[in-house]
């Protein structure tokens, strides 16, 4: 991986591991100046980046072997700390991706389709039969149930460009105080309370979602704390399939204590 990047990017450069899971991200250095180098990186990145949602593409390249580079301006920054996802800078961030016709045209020039809550479920129902685990845990069951009975709530509301993996760990301050979204490995387009949903649930206090919301643009309602709920009891199950997959058994655990909350927050809607 290492030497396709230098092919890329000449000579003179000092590389470093830029961490993740995947190894496919440098650090270079030469002379002052530090690049952010990835491979195969998705061309939504050059529309999130002129949008001022990811730090500044500064070139991309294609190598002989059909590989893509791609630069991006190194910013100092840090990762925000959790209590600061409740700041109103967080909300307009997220409200202005979630607005971007730029972004929804270039997701569904990709091959990007809309997601559909129906086909999340059937996705769901399909592999927790295929492992035989319905039986494994009552909340496991108890949440079918709830995503069967509330599914035609949840269906038909506007669907945008979505980032899908929002977590304080990948949203970034620079020194200078500018406000970045990156990791958009998982980007979809769909109801936009994945995106903010686990935001309230997971750093907002409750008793200010309804400040938070209305920095976004919305206000507070049952129907929007049943989608937000509904949302996160099927992600919170697909996580407990790919740890059980994986005999991540502490992992998967963790999840059934999520899907017992989860639970009890369903059954007071009822």
């Amino acid at each position: 991986m290492l030497e396709i990047i230098k092919q890329a990017i000449g000579e003179g450069w000092e590389f470093s591991s830029a961490g993740g899971l995947t190894g496919n991200a440098y650090i270079a250095k030469r002379n002052g100046e530090r690049l952010f180098l990835k491979r195969n990186t998705s061309p939504f990145l050059a529309v999130l980046s002129a949008e001022g949602i990811v730090p500044q593409l500064i070139w991309t390249k294609r190598i002989k072997n059909g590989d893509v580079i791609t630069a991006q301006k190194w910013l100092d920054g840090r990762e925000l700390y959790p209590s600061e996802m409740q700041e109103e800078q967080v909300a307009k961030m997220l409200r202005k991706i979630h607005q971007s016709s730029e972004l929804l045209h270039m997701l569904m020039r990709l091959g990007i389709h809309p997601t559909s809550p129906r086909d999340n479920y059937e996705t769901i129902v399909k592999k927790i039969a295929e492992r035989n685990l319905q039986q494994a845990n009552i909340y496991i069951d108890h949440s079918l149930t709830f995503l069967q009975t509330f599914l035609p709530d949840i269906e038909g509301y506007e669907q945008v460009v979505c980032h899908a993996d929002i977590t304080h760990n990948n949203m970034m301050f620079s020194a200078e105080g500018s406000l970045y979204i990156v990791d958009w490995d998982h980007a979809m387009i769909a109801d936009p309370v994945i995106d903010f949903g686990p935001i309230l649930h997971h750093y907002v206090p409750e008793n200010q979602w309804e400040n938070w919301l209305n920095h976004y643009g919305l206000e507070k309602d049952e129907s929007l704390i049943k989608r937000m709920y509904w949302y996160l009891l099927e992600k919170t199950l697909s996580y407990f399939i790919w740890h059980t997959d994986r005999q991540e058994t502490d992992k998967a655990n963790e999840c059934l204590v999520e899907l017992k909350q989860l639970n009890e927050h369903f059954a007071s809607l009822v």
